[in-house]
């Protein structure tokens, strides 16, 4: 397993007279995992830091040099916290456990290869396994890391293939970039189904998310095993109780206001479908405080050997 002391124990500067961020940065790879001369003193500009996250497990901070802040760990590689004027637009629960063994319960956890219910556990592997640093960057003050995710005895305990899963995380001044890609290492085909299972903070009363009308839904509301066929006819979808809905081909553009003031603009590219989710009374104790809005891929997607599949979210604070 890799620790936050395994990771700084490696911390490496490459180029300390590299001081401009508009410069392309040279890395050095260490057990494959990769470490720019950032978070240096002598390199203060690159704004991506690596440290002792909760639970001393390793967390990366970004850092733009127009403010934003983001953070996320390598356990799940999984964003935690996404600041713009030092307000954090994700919500981490405070039921989550930072020990290793469970994922992480906030922020944008991964579901892959496996979205909900399935032959795995649910929502698969990837949020509980560590991800490795395999680049970083910065460009025009804006922080760029990459995580890497590659099989082991753990995922084929459970999914018996040979995959590389890339995950590069964008800060700029106003917006989060990721982009996921999966590529089929193995010398078979493979399929598979993914979400980001991304938490906003708000309040639940007041939050509402426009674009989905006309949609195709399935309402996983009383019974997720057997969901209710539909169509969306709101627009505007509010959260007045309990909330589990897929809603399929959904479009690429929709708006989020998280009844905290704030309109959150949620962009995809090859993300086909989205999910509603709040708990309710079922999460008493902090389903007040946010709101689900995932971007997902329901149905499956077919690799062959060596092919890849990317999606791209974008969030943006209007």
């Amino acid at each position: 397993m890799v620790t936050a002391s395994s990771l700084l124990n490696t911390w490496s500067v490459v180029n300390p007279s590299l001081t401009s961020p508009n410069k392309p940065r040279r890395v050095k790879r260490y057990a494959g995992m990769a470490f720019a001369s950032v978070g240096s003193s002598e390199n203060p500009c690159l704004g991506i830091k690596v440290t002792q996250g909760q639970g001393n497990l390793p967390k990366v901070i970004l850092t733009s040099s127009h403010g934003s802040e983001a953070e996320l760990y390598l356990f799940g590689g999984c964003v935690t916290s996404w600041k713009v004027a030092n307000k954090d637009f994700l919500f981490v629960r405070p039921d989550a456990v930072f020990n290793g063994q469970k994922p992480i319960s906030g922020g944008i956890p991964h579901c892959f290869p496996q979205f909900g219910p399935g032959l795995m556990q649910q929502h698969g592997f990837a949020r509980n396994m560590n991800w490795s640093i395999v680049n970083s960057e910065n460009v025009e003050g804006n922080p760029i890391i990459t995580l890497e995710l590659k099989d082991g005895p753990y995922s084929r305990s459970m999914w018996d293939h040979t995959f590389q899963v890339l995950y590069k995380v964008t800060l700029d001044k106003r917006t989060l970039s990721t982009e996921l890609k999966v590529t089929n290492a193995d010398q078979k085909p493979f399929s598979f189904t993914t979400a980001l299972h991304t938490y906003f903070s708000a309040s639940v009363t007041g939050a509402s998310v426009r674009g989905l009308k006309g949609c195709k839904t399935l309402n996983k509301d009383p019974d997720p095993k057997n969901p209710i066929e539909g169509q969306e006819e709101r627009d505007v979808v509010t959260f007045p109780g309990f909330v589990d809905c897929i809603y399929l081909n959904a479009p690429s553009k929709l708006h989020l206001d998280n009844g905290l003031g704030d309109t959150i603009l949620i962009e995809n590219t090859n993300w086909s479908d989205t999910v509603l989710w709040n708990p309710h009374l079922t999460m008493e104790a902090s389903y007040k405080d946010f709101v689900c809005v995932e971007n997902a891929k329901i149905g499956q997607v077919q690799l062959e050997p060596e092919q890849s599949w990317t999606a791209i979210q974008l969030l943006s604070v209007a």
